[in-house]
């Protein structure tokens, strides 16, 4: 793995470790980074290999973090335990859970046990951790997320500015979407459950990590964002099986009304998926853009492609797919728009 970068920010995190294992000798290297401000270093102490959480104060706050990993751990999920944090500088020390991510390893032969694991745990989820007191997932929030697509997918990426005849489509594009997403039952959403935050570990997997950002809100969203994942893409044959496998098991639970037939649950199984990834449209691109992370379009394509799908199964949304296909035209997405010389 890559050495520790040397920046005052990493030696203080390797100071503020070592005081808390008390070791001096302890080792810090890079384990992984992800799409926020956040930086997680792989920690070797005394035989043992833990995981330090850099979150830069100001950036991040490390309180929703902790709060969530608590309510997950309380309802019997498998999720990193805290050894030491410090809120003020921005710093938790916890388990190792490994680094072996779903994504690394799903293949045909596996991704039905795997994703089994994953549907059952999400289940556990959804029913038993304790939603009191975290923010609703309400219109606002979905609208505000989907609003990032035309800032930086349209605007800055394709340098498209809608006219009032295209923001007419998209606002009713968008009022389509809310409207699904606002019908279905409220539960805790994790709101980034996907292959690369589900550990393969040796017990109790999946391991479930960067879970911070939880909601209460849509039924279908989680497993959307497990099903349509933006990393890996499945054939719509298997995905939807899983998804009535799901309503299925759902409802054998007692999770989901008899009367919610698998037409209606796949229709809020598809249109949340679709709120989900025009909202990563803008996101990836405002990740190259305004953070410096350019990793993100090389899977703009793959995103692309499940909203042209989605909307485009649907009259409603018809508008809204044509306005797309035309701003894209023959362009490949995943290359970076070069601003013109001054």
């Amino acid at each position: 793995m890559p050495a520790l970068p040397d920046t005052e920010r990493c030696r203080q995190c390797a100071r503020w470790t070592r005081r808390a294992l008390d070791d001096d000798d302890a080792t810090l290297e890079v384990a992984s980074a992800d799409a926020s401000f956040r930086s997680y270093y792989r920690v070797h102490s005394g035989g043992r290999s833990l995981i330090v959480m850099d979150a830069p104060p100001g950036q991040e706050d490390i309180a929703p973090w902790l709060d969530i990993g608590r309510r997950l751990r309380a309802a019997g999920l498998h999720t990193p335990e805290v050894l030491a944090d410090d809120a003020g500088q921005g710093f938790v020390l916890m388990s190792d859970l490994g680094n072996t991510h779903y994504l690394d390893v799903l293949a045909d032969d596996n991704v039905d046990a795997l994703y089994g694991e994953a549907m059952e745990t999400l289940l556990r989820m959804q029913t038993g951790v304790d939603p009191q007191g975290l923010p609703p997932y309400d219109e606002p929030f979905l609208v505000r997320e989907m609003e990032l697509m035309p800032t930086w997918f349209l605007e800055r990426h394709l340098s498209l500015t809608p006219d009032c005849g295209q923001w007419d489509v998209l606002e009713l594009a968008f009022r389509h979407l809310v409207v699904s997403a606002l019908a279905q039952p409220r539960v805790f959403v994790h709101r980034d459950f996907h292959s690369r935050n589900l550990l393969v570990t040796p017990d109790r997997s999946p391991g479930i990590i960067d879970f911070q950002g939880a909601l209460v809100g849509p039924l279908t969203y989680d497993l959307a964002s497990l099903l349509r994942d933006c990393y890996i893409v499945w054939d719509r044959e298997h995905v939807e099986a899983w998804t009535e496998q799901c309503r299925l098991q759902w409802r054998q639970a007692g999770h989901l009304d008899a009367d919610v037939d698998a037409a209606r649950f796949r229709r809020w199984f598809d249109l949340i998926g679709l709120q989900r990834h025009i909202k990563v449209l803008g996101i990836f691109c405002r990740l190259h853009y305004r953070d410096g992370k350019d990793g993100y379009l090389h899977d703009l394509p793959r995103v692309l492609d499940y909203v042209l799908d989605v909307a485009g199964r649907y009259p409603e949304l018809h508008d809204f797919c044509e306005l797309l296909r035309r701003a894209v035209g023959d362009r490949d997405v995943a290359q970076a728009r070069v601003r013109a010389a001054t």
